[in-house]
């Protein structure tokens, strides 16, 4: 009898799979749809607030202690990198944030305990994920040293009280912009295609990392249009939070993680 479950457990899985690969498939929502997940993701937020503006408050604090300890170390060559890195490690630490969705579209109350220590279905899979998506943040981080060495020379880093002047008045500072700004939105075009949609997709369902990010990726591919939308959203309200000194994070990062559950939840 046990042999008979654990059989059917495992065509279920697979199943599940392949409904996944399927639904991956589809190429019907139009552009405006990330409109509606924004919504949802808002009225998530402002369901026990406290949660996820707490969530939203301990990643500014991680943020701002990070910039602390590079600009400590003498490493504030690479903090611009490090911020636009972040947005690759981003989707697995809204994983917290994807819970407190997913009990609330369930009809289950969301709570502080079942955000931090999640249980997602895919087991060790997720720290997995979390590995190859901090891999590809330190591969991104070489590169703009390499393409900083490439049109500077072996020059030291200005230092941000000068960096302003180099990148606009000197013609090496403008190729670093133009060249670091292509290479650096291939980078985050990459991450962006894989891991969207993958570590919701873990949390949810018994599927490994790889055909995750497969799954991922081809989802992405297939619905161009609302993703891309996507992408400038995403783009806009971290740009926002810039302009704030980061401090709009606290309320843009645990928005765009409800958000990013139910655009998963649309399209797979």
């Amino acid at each position: 009898m046990g042999e008979i479950e654990h059989r059917y457990g495992l065509l279920s899985e697979l199943s599940g799979v392949e409904e996944t690969r399927n639904a991956a498939r589809q190429r019907n929502l139009p552009f405006r749809a990330p409109f509606t997940w924004l919504a949802k993701g808002w009225r998530d937020l402002f369901h026990k607030p406290w949660l996820s503006l707490g969530y939203g408050i301990a990643i500014y604090a991680v943020t701002m202690i990070s910039l602390f300890l590079l600009f400590a170390l003498g490493w504030d060559y690479i903090a611009f990198p490090a911020l636009a890195g972040c947005l690759i490690v981003g989707p697995v630490l809204a994983f917290g944030l994807y819970e407190k969705s997913r009990a609330i579209e369930r009809g289950e109350e969301p709570t502080l305990t079942r955000m931090l220590f999640v249980q997602p279905r895919t087991g060790t899979h997720i720290f997995f994920m979390g590995l190859l998506l901090c891999l590809l943040m330190l591969l991104w981080n070489r590169a703009a040293v390499l393409l900083y060495a490439l049109f500077f020379g072996v020059r030291p880093f200005p230092g941000l009280d000068q960096i302003a002047y180099v990148i606009a008045a000197t013609p090496e500072g403008v190729g670093l912009v133009v060249v670091g700004s292509l290479v650096g939105a291939l980078f985050a075009a990459f991450a962006f295609a894989i891991s969207v949609f993958a570590v919701p997709m873990m949390l949810d369902r018994r599927i490994d990392t790889l055909t995750a990010m497969a799954v991922s990726f081809v989802t992405v591919w297939n619905n161009l249009l609302p993703m891309i939308t996507w992408g400038f959203i995403v783009s806009g309200l971290l740009l926002l939070s810039l302009a704030t000194g980061l401090v709009g994070l606290i309320v843009v990062f645990p928005l765009l993680g409800h958000a990013t559950w139910h655009g998963y939840k649309a399209l797979t």
